[in-house]
């Protein structure tokens, strides 16, 4: 009963910010929502895109599922990622796509060191195989690295996979190509805090929000060491 109490309290405090303090903010919501941003994330509760953003109600359309993975358009593609991204882009208009991933990814995992299913559907694996190519190609490229450098090569790709599944998508295609629409690959570090950005320029991922330094650090930048 600890949790539901502090959800609750959580939701006091909400309440006090956004319809005492901050009431305008609603006052316009409940005329409609228009967020500028679809977000894809990970179902991971470590990864949540509002604490992460420091979002508002109202910023971010966000779709999460497992590995933060977008199925190709096809006719049996999961119509509930499909719909909702379909809704972010269509009805609402949105200007960006953020695919956000992250390290130490559950779905990954599973990916990469498949197990016996934990349930007879096994709904997990049928969803990341999605992701298969991606596993297949880091585990032939990679074959020589440790299985920690294999996860996070794997989460990297899959963003990848996903920026390039939403381009299946005629009408997010063809907004991108109108420049109405711009596709971005993110990923959060989770052990630095480090916030890195797909650079297709330069083909790799680079530093959005660096890490923060540790006082060890701080105190060797100062002493000059």
């Amino acid at each position: 009963m600890e949790d539901i109490e502090k959800f609750v309290h959580g939701f006091s405090r909400f309440q006090q910010q956004y319809f005492s303090e901050s009431q305008t903010l609603y006052d316009n919501l409940r005329a409609g929502q228009r967020p500028g941003t679809l977000l894809i994330g990970c179902c991971d509760s470590r990864v949540d895109p509002m604490l992460l953003m420091g979002g508002d109600p109202g910023d971010l359309f966000v779709v999460r599922n497992i590995a933060n993975l977008v199925p190709e358009c096809t006719p049996t593609a999961s119509a509930g990622v499909s719909s909702a991204i379909e809704f972010a882009v269509c009805s609402l208009e949105v200007e960006r796509i953020i695919v956000l991933g992250h390290a130490r990814c559950g779905g990954i995992r599973a990916l990469m060191a498949p197990r016996q299913p934990v349930a007879e559907t096994d709904f997990v694996g049928q969803w990341m195989r999605i992701a298969e190519p991606v596993a297949q190609r880091v585990r032939r490229d990679l074959a020589h690295r440790s299985s920690e450098q294999q996860h996070k090569a794997c989460e990297l790709a899959s963003i990848l996979l996903s920026l390039d599944n939403l381009l299946t998508y005629p009408w997010i295609k063809r907004r991108v190509e109108q420049g109405l629409l711009k596709l971005h690959g993110w990923y959060f570090d989770i052990e630095s805090g480090a916030l890195m950005a797909y650079s297709a320029r330069q083909q790799q991922f680079l530093p959005l929000v660096c890490p923060l330094r540790t006082d060890k650090e701080k105190a060797a930048a100062v002493s000059g060491i």
